[in-house]
Formats: structure tokens, sequence, C-alpha cells
């Protein structure tokens, strides 16, 4: 397989109609609401986040230094996250944490602020994430990338040996027929499955390589088990309804199998997608100074060992100080989570060009992927 090239994905800009159509896909999708946690602070800090990211285990330090409290709209989804950012007014969110390919659409919607690179360290960031493509746009910054982890097969180990799962192809198997689960968003099964299909660029693909990835999609509707939310996607595979996910991978099985549920995850010899969190300052906030601050400790060390900790849903991070904060502080779950420099590690698939940024749609638009997975769906 093709290694990975860093540097070139983000070939086309995405503009405001592009935004606006995006932000309407999956805007009916629930969120959590926005209020405080507690009310010992008088200032607050609101941020529009994937859940766990305002978790006291992980923000506490930085509530404690500025005596505000990190208040955080949750959302599930980058379509959800467009529309909440689209129709909320200017000044409701001070931060806004993204999957690195959406960052482009925030930028030319005109919702993030240009960042200065000299107020973040990336002298402290692995090589490989320095320049991440999409953070930098037209040779400025626009995010600072938090956490990263990769996506292939999840599967419970009580089912499915180390060896049937080395190739996507297992979903096919009698084994498995009705426990093929799916996490209810169209970016990550597709793109696994596009992979599958020999695209060594999974998400630009031409519209008879996108046919073809339709059709190898909803071959796999006999076998599913269901379509599963953030929560439930957890709770398939601890009950076993789900006996394997497509386009999921540590961040859900790392703390399954913490608590003892048969559970893991593979990056199968197809290859894996990674998903990158990134976070900017809204452009309509107005504390910009404290949001500034805000990503400043979240790419400290500390900052990065607690966020790959954190309680929601664990995650690489590409600070090296933080990693060795980690191996220092909590060398057991160094281990658990790869993040060692004497052992194989996380990095090592990243190096072996096993794995591809995941990124939005290049070839059609999304309304066109995520109508194919409303319709694999209701097969």
């Amino acid at each position: 397989m093709t290694k990975v090239d860093p540097f070139a994905f983000w070939s086309r800009g995405i503009g405001r109609r592009q935004f606006l159509a995006g932000s309407t896909a999956l805007g009916a999708m629930a969120a959590t609401g926005l209020g405080p946690r507690r009310a010992h602070a008088e200032e607050t800090l609101n941020i529009l986040t994937w859940p766990g990211h305002a978790d006291p285990a992980v923000v506490g330090p930085f509530e404690e230094k500025y005596g505000v409290d990190v208040v955080a709209k949750e959302y599930v989804g980058g379509e959800n996250m467009l529309a909440l950012v689209n129709q909320s007014p200017p000044g409701t969110y001070d931060v806004v944490l993204s999957d690195a390919e959406y960052v482009v659409m925030l930028r030319d919607g005109g919702f993030i602020e240009e960042m200065d690179p000299a107020d973040y360290p990336f002298d402290s960031l692995f090589p490989e994430f320095k320049k991440f493509p999409g953070h930098w746009l037209d040779d400025k910054l626009y995010s600072m990338i938090i956490r990263f982890g990769y996506l292939g097969l999840a599967y419970r180990t009580d089912a499915l040996t180390k060896e049937e799962v080395e190739s996507y192809a297992i979903m096919w198997d009698e084994k498995v027929k009705g426990g093929v689960g799916f996490f209810d968003w169209y970016l990550p099964s597709m793109g696994c499955l596009s992979l599958y299909n020999g695209n060594e660029k999974p998400f630009d693909i031409d519209d008879a390589a996108f046919d073809k990835l339709k059709e190898t999609l909803f071959s796999l509707a006999p076998q599913s088990s269901g379509f599963y939310s953030m929560a439930d996607t957890f709770s398939s595979l601890t009950s076993g309804a789900a006996k394997c996910i497509p386009g999921i991978g540590d961040w859900i099985t790392l703390l399954l199998a913490k608590d003892g549920v048969p559970v893991d995850a593979t990056v199968p010899k197809e290859g894996g997608i990674q998903w990158t969190e990134s976070m900017s300052i809204m452009a309509g906030s107005t504390k910009k100074d404290l949001a500034k601050a805000f990503i400043q400790y979240m790419t400290s060390a500390e900052g990065q060992m607690r966020s790959a900790m954190m309680p929601a849903y664990n995650a690489s991070i590409p600070s090296k100080p933080g990693w060795e904060m980690l191996n220092a502080e909590h060398p057991d779950e160094a281990v658990r989570l790869r993040m060692t420099f004497d052992d194989r590690n996380v990095l090592d698939e990243y190096a072996e060009g096993k794995i591809h940024i995941r990124r939005t749609p290049v070839q059609q638009d999304i309304e066109t992927w995520n109508d194919a997975w409303t319709e694999f769906k209701s097969l």
C-alpha cells in the first residue's frame, strides 16, 4: 500500500455554499445542552466539542488556574458540528474542537480565527504532525492538533480471532451474519470500505469507484446488527450484539478492554483511517485571549497527558512531552495506549503507510455520500 503523504490531502477549497449545504446534513441530530456544570466561577469558556472534553479530569487544572468553568455543547459527527456552528449566534462558542477534515469549511465559512504559530508548542510535536494537512491553509494556521486515533475494525475476541480480522472481508463471513454493527456516521465506515475496494485515496474516488463503494456497502445489509449512536456502540460490543464494527478503533475498545470486555481493534491489511481532533478559536468569541490560553493548555504536556486518558474515550496524542509525562506518571497507561518509546507504538502503523487521513469527499459532495448511507440504513 502506498505510504500516506501527509501534505497532499486538501487539494481544493470549500466555499460558503458547500459549508452551508454540509451543515444541514445531520442538523437534526441530538446534542447535549449548553449549561454550566457548576456555579463557582463567574466566567465561562464555552466550547463546542465531541463528548468528554470538558470533563474535570481533563480541564480541571485549567479551570483552577484561570478561575473559569469550561462549559461544553457536545455533538457527534462533523455535519452536526457544522450545523450547530451555522445556527448559533456569533459569540455562542469560544473554542471549537473539530475533526481535522472540517477545518477548511470552518475557515471558508468565516467561523474561525487565524492563529499565530508562535503562540503554540510546535517544537513539542512529533514531525508527522507539525504541518498537519487542513490546519495550515494558504500558509496560515487555523487549528491545532490535539489528539488522534486509527479507525479499522473493532471486534469481539471471543467471536473472532486476530487472524480472521486481518481483512475487512470477515464482515461478509457467515459466522458474523447479523453481527456486523455500524457507528451511525457515513464517513468512517465508508472510508474503510473504500480502502477494502482498493482505493489508495479512499475519499478521492471517481463516480465509477463510488458506485462500486455503494455496492460494497449495500451488500453488508444482510450482515448488519444495527446502527449505533456513540453510547450504543460501546453497549453493542459489550453485550455481544455486535461481533465486529468497521470504522471504529481503539477509542472504543481501549476503555472496554480495561473493564474486562473481550474486545480489540485492528487496522486490517487494506489499511485504516486516521481521525484527528483539533481546536480552533471562534471568530465571534469575546474571550479570545482565554480561548488561546485554553488551547495552549490542551497542547501542553499536562493537557496532552490528560486528553490521552480522557474518561469518555481514549486517544493518541501528538506531543512528545505529553508522551514523556504519561510514561513518567502513568506508565501502565502508556503501555495500554501504545505510547511507549521502547516498544512498538501507535506511530509505527503511521510510518508503515497503513494509515490514511480522514477527509470529506473530494469528487462527490457530502450529500451524495450521506444519501448513500441513508439508503443503506433503509435496506
